[in-house]
């Protein structure tokens, strides 16, 4: 069971494509600048389960992603893993935001570490508001990153997603 702030079944702004993009409820970053500070609070929001989800994003044909973005879906770890492998075995590319680094994730906890390995793509890093650059593609700040999370597990280290569907070239 997931608690979630919205959805959004056909978003173009979260990853190449149309995606479905699923905010959660709760976040422990409080960035200033943030996008979206209504998703701050862990009470409130809407409970749903992960198989809802993925119904969701099998109702819309055109969807061959889906992205979790926030609040801070690594503070709903446990959730998130589980509907990034259900996902998964339906044939959808994963994306993640996260305000943690790829280097404070690998070093975080179980339920952390099982949902990076479970991503493809992690865009990485806290909103700050004095690096804020509107010409970043899939990002609000320059620091934030687009990893490829399955190659930056491998390699022990974070690796840029090198797929140019990823940086707006078709």
């Amino acid at each position: 069971m997931l608690n979630l702030a919205g959805l959004v079944d056909d978003s173009i702004v979260d990853g190449p494509g149309i995606r479905l993009t699923v905010f959660c409820q709760g976040c422990s970053h409080h960035c200033e600048g943030c996008h979206n500070p209504d998703t701050w609070e862990f009470c409130g929001g809407t409970e749903m389960e992960e198989q809802q989800i993925v119904q969701m994003a099998k109702a819309n044909p055109l969807v061959k992603g889906v992205t979790f973005s926030g609040g801070e879906p690594f503070d709903q770890a446990a959730g998130f893993a589980k509907l990034a492998k259900l996902l998964k075995k339906e044939g959808y590319e994963v994306a993640s935001y996260s305000g943690y680094t790829f280097e404070q994730l690998v070093n975080g906890t179980k339920e952390q570490k099982d949902l990076l390995q479970n991503i493809d793509v992690l865009i990485d890093g806290p909103f700050i508001l004095g690096l804020r650059n509107l010409s970043l593609i899939y990002r609000g700040s320059s620091n934030q990153r687009i990893l490829d999370a399955k190659e930056s597990l491998l390699q022990g280290e974070a690796i840029e997603k090198k797929s140019p569907r990823w940086f707006g070239e078709y």
